[in-house]
Formats: C-alpha cells, sequence, structure tokens
C-alpha cells in the first residue's frame, strides 16, 4: 500500500511539473501567474437565457433585440480639466447597461501606454504601484491593446519613447498617439501606422475602430461577441474620452450607441475587451472602480461563455494610464 501511495505521489508531481513546464514554454511567466492568479481560463456551453449570463447579455440574444437609448446624463468637473459622466442604457424604461465615461483635455494630462509581460498587476496593483498611498498623479487605469500569448504587446506600441510590440503589422483600423501635435485618435484606413508612431512618447495600435473620421460606425462586421468594452476617443473640441462599458456590448452596436450620444466624437477606437476591461478613477473626492468580467462568443446559435475557477480580477500586462502633467 505504501508502495502504491509513492508510486502515486511521484506521479501526481510529474505531472504537475509536466503542466507547468507546458504552460511556461507556451506561455511564459504571464501564463503561470494567470494560472496562479484566477487558476487559468476555459470556455464552457451555454444556453441564451442561462442565469450565468448577465440579463443584458441574454438580452441581446434574444431574436428580436429592443432598440436602445441614451438616458439622461452630464458631465461633472471634478478637477480643472477632467470631467466624467455616466450614461445608462435604457430598453424601454430599464437600464440595462451603464457607459463609464472620463474626458480630458490633453494640455493638462499625458496619456502613457504601459507593458508589464508578467501580468503580475490588476488594476488593484497597478493603482497601488502608480498611487502608493494615494499620493499619485495617475486620474486613471484602464486596460490597453491587445497582448500575445505571452504578455507582450500584440499590436505596435509605443511606451514612454520605447517601442514595443511587433515590426510588421497590417494595421487598418486606428490608432491613439502622443507626440509634439498633441494627443489624438486617428483612422488609420489612409495612414501608415509607422509615420503616426515615428515620433510618439507614446501610443498604441488597436482595433477595430468603432467611429472613423467620416463620422459613421466603422465595425465591419456585426457579431453576438458579447463582452466588457473599453474605448478611448477625440471630441471635436479635442478633449480625448477614456470610457468603458459596465456590463457586455457588441462592437458593432456599442459604436451606434456612441453615434446617438450628444458626445459628438470625431474618432473612437476600441482597446481589449472582455475580464481585462478593467476600469480605475481617482480624482478629487470621485472614486470609481470597475472589475470587468464578462465575455462570450456566439457561433452559429451556440453560445460559450469565458469563466475562471477563482473570482478575482485579471492581470493587465498592457494598460492606458492617464496622468497630471
Amino acid at each position: 500500500m505504501k508502495k502504491a501511495i509513492s508510486v502515486a505521489v511521484v506521479l501526481l508531481i510529474l505531472a504537475v511539473l509536466s503542466a507547468v513546464g507546458y504552460v511556461w514554454q507556451k506561455h511564459g511567466v504571464y501564463g503561470l501567474n494567470a494560472l496562479l492568479r484566477r487558476g487559468g481560463s476555459y470556455w464552457i456551453a451555454v444556453a441564451p437565457d442561462d442565469a450565468r449570463l448577465s440579463p443584458a447579455m441574454q438580452l441581446a440574444l434574444k431574436s428580436e433585440i429592443p432598440d436602445v437609448t441614451a438616458g439622461a446624463s452630464s458631465w461633472n468637473e471634478t478637477e480643472p480639466g477632467f470631467q466624467v459622466r455616466e450614461i445608462p442604457v435604457m430598453a424601454g424604461d430599464r437600464e440595462i447597461d451603464r457607459l463609464y465615461l472620463n474626458r480630458f483635455d490633453p494640455a493638462k494630462f499625458r496619456f502613457v501606454a504601459r507593458n508589464e509581460p508578467s501580468g503580475a498587476k490588476d488594476i488593484d496593483q497597478w493603482e497601488a504601484a502608480l498611487n502608493p498611498q494615494g499620493t499619485g498623479g495617475t486620474v486613471l487605469i484602464v486596460n490597453g491593446s491587445y497582448f500575445g500569448l505571452k504578455g507582450e504587446a500584440d499590436t505596435p506600441f509605443v511606451s514612454m519613447g520605447a517601442r514595443l510590440g511587433p515590426d510588421e503589422y497590417d494595421a487598418k483600423a486606428g490608432a491613439w498617439f502622443v507626440n509634439a501635435s498633441g494627443t489624438h485618435v486617428v483612422d488609420l484606413n489612409s495612414r501608415d501606422w509607422r509615420a503616426v508612431t515615428e515620433n510618439a512618447e507614446n501610443a498604441m495600435v488597436s482595433y477595430p475602430l468603432l467611429v472613423g473620421e467620416d463620422g459613421r460606425n466603422n465595425v465591419r462586421a456585426k457579431s453576438n461577441w458579447l463582452a466588457n468594452r473599453t474605448f478611448i476617443a477625440e471630441d471635436r473640441q479635442g478633449w480625448i474620452i477614456v470610457g468603458s462599458t459596465k456590463d457586455a456590448f457588441s462592437l458593432d452596436r456599442l459604436a451606434n450607441f456612441l453615434l446617438q450620444t450628444d458626445l459628438d466624437l470625431k474618432t473612437a477606437l476600441t482597446l481589449d475587451g472582455g475580464p481585462v476591461a478593467c476600469l480605475s478613477v481617482r480624482s478629487g473626492n470621485y472614486r470609481l472602480k470597475h472589475y470587468a468580467k464578462w465575455e462570450a462568443q456566439v457561433a452559429d446559435g451556440d453560445v460559450s461563455l469565458l469563466q475562471a475557477p477563482l473570482d478575482v480580477p485579471w492581470g493587465l500586462p498592457v494598460v492606458l494610464t492617464v496622468e497630471r502633467r
């Protein structure tokens, strides 16, 4: 019996080491952190009305999707050059979602792209690192553009003058950048991303572009990919808006909704979505902490919901931060 137990223990240890080795080889430190932090992640099949989906997701998966409108809201200034706003997303008289909006005068605030491939920091840890004991100058932290299997920037990326991400990339959507001319969100349909980011202090290429410079919905493919969303936009007054959805939105419906509002957007670019779409805002007495959790894919009527064994904030290898100048 003792020999059998010893053999079982050895086999278990070997299996664990083999699994860890596989994760390390394929995903590096990021993969190990994801495994230890939340136990990894996986997809499960659910029905369109499954209780594990949020009410907003269940509504979006019905055969007849109701039209949505923007509820009453207004901008509130928390400090000079920074305003916040929450727009209810209404289906009839029922609020089904909410947009968290943050509007900055780029002359008073700087936008920074950051990449920590280890994925060791979630939204709380980024906040603690950038605002130790609440004394730092960082006003907003949100997830950034996409990252690869090892947590490295998956799109062209400039962080405080350092160029990261791929050297070769076919970018047809959009980018935000900061250079001597200011801070802008641009359509890359007729621009080369290399020229846009060449002299940038900070920049991110991302996709898709929600609102193009022609003032139209720029999302080409309509789908029921439902997820928490974050985006960065430039309005026609030159202010930069960073937004986040409370619940799950499809990209084309989000673009349509933004165009229905009075935000007067020149361009709007989505960032990465799903459980990484977390947000932290700290300005004066205003505090907002949003932990994202939703992502579902729909193909041929089959719904898959992204899950993790542990209900903890996801690590954020790529973030956008907004800091006082």
